[in-house]
């Protein structure tokens, strides 16, 4: 069973500030909060091949996969994909300008979880919401905050 789930949320800022911060994956344990460490296998800043490893923890697991950017428009896309682990994941950023100082932000993951982690398709995409909803809320404070 494919998991697809996407969350968006409006953040009080230009495009161009929230796009910057959540493209550069340096920030992610700022904003993720299941994401512990992250660290650069290519060198930054973000670009098309680019490679991160990632460690989260997830429903109770510790996760460390390496994602690499597929692509990379700045101001308006980010898509990583990994094949690692029980569950090969893409994730998409989106932002659009409501107008010169709002932005929606539109998160998406989605994969064919393998193993064990395709049981539990249903309970992690409903796990997977809950957290990105969460995340996004936690970007905008970040960015909203004077």
């Amino acid at each position: 069973m494919s998991v697809d789930v996407q969350v968006a949320q409006t953040i009080d800022r230009a495009v161009n500030i929230v796009a910057d911060y959540a493209a550069n994956p340096s920030n992610v344990p700022n904003w993720y909060r299941r994401i512990r460490t992250v660290d650069w296998i290519t060198d930054p800043p973000v670009s098309i091949g680019s490679r991160v490893a990632f460690e989260a923890q997830f429903m109770g697991k510790r996760l460390v996969y390496t994602y690499e950017v597929t692509e990379y428009v700045p101001g308006s896309a980010l898509t990583m994909s990994t094949t690692e682990g029980p569950f090969p994941m893409t994730t998409e950023y989106r932002w659009s300008a409501l107008d010169d100082d709002r932005t929606r932000m539109t998160l998406r993951n989605f994969g064919e979880p393998k193993g064990f982690s395709k049981l539990a398709g249903p309970f992690m995409a409903f796990a997977m919401r809950r957290a990105m909803t969460q995340d996004l809320r936690r970007l905008a404070s970040i960015l909203e905050s004077p």
